[in-house]
């Protein structure tokens, strides 16, 4: 079957305000309606439920800030990037900013693929001990291994926390009560949350203001 795109454009943007509380698959359709709005000629699935052909690069916790976030959209007309940018930005939902629009290769591979790592910085909202929580992230990043409890619905999975950690420190003089800097890894079946590495940490995520601030891809 003969493809019907000519264009893949790649967005960035941000995701704050009331939007934080918009999930992966609401997201989703948050953009399908600001592109709908627009009329941009993006493509369309062929089939009996035909829709965009958008791509993401990976989902955000709910509740997270972002300053960066990628999806891959594929367009019927070839259109300027900026012009695009501009005109999705003209209808968009408030806490989304598309900030950036860059032109792709068409048959690169997916996102899903590409992505590396990701960068968070995590302002703690309760006090905590410095001197314990340095000595408890000196005993993680030393140790060879830190197994974990996953769950996913009613069923549960042991996973090596410490592989997905690439770094991570406090800055007690940052905040209020301080905050975390982690890059967790964001490889395909080996991707670090910043909610799980609280947790091994003795804090409670909900204690907590998470900000992802770049995600790398190849």
């Amino acid at each position: 079957m003969q493809a019907n795109y000519v264009q893949r454009l790649q967005l960035s943007f941000s995701k704050g305000g009331a939007a934080r509380y918009i999930g992966h698959l609401d997201l989703a359709r948050v953009l399908e309606r600001a592109f709908n709005r627009v009329k941009l000629p993006i493509a369309y699935t062929q089939g009996f439920n035909p829709h965009p052909r958008m791509q993401m690069a990976t989902a955000l916790p709910l509740g997270t800030i972002s300053e960066h976030e990628i999806a891959d959209i594929w367009m019927t007309t070839v259109m300027e990037p900026e012009e695009a940018r501009q005109l999705i930005m003209s209808k968009m939902a408030p806490g989304i900013e598309v900030y950036r629009v860059e032109e792709v290769p068409l048959k690169g591979k997916s996102l899903q693929t590409r992505t590396i790592s990701s960068d968070y910085k995590v302002e703690l909202l309760d006090e905590v001990n410095a001197v314990v929580l340095n000595g408890r992230i000196t005993a993680l990043l030393d140790s060879d291994s830190h197994m974990r409890m996953r769950a996913r619905g009613k069923k549960r999975k042991m996973y090596d926390l410490r592989p997905l950690i690439n770094t991570l420190s406090f800055a007690e003089n940052e905040g209020e009560y301080g905050v975390l800097y982690m890059n967790l890894s964001l490889m395909p079946s080996k991707t670090g949350r910043p909610d799980e590495l609280l947790i091994a940490l003795g804090l409670d995520p909900l204690a907590a203001r998470i900000h992802r601030l770049h995600i790398e891809i190849k």
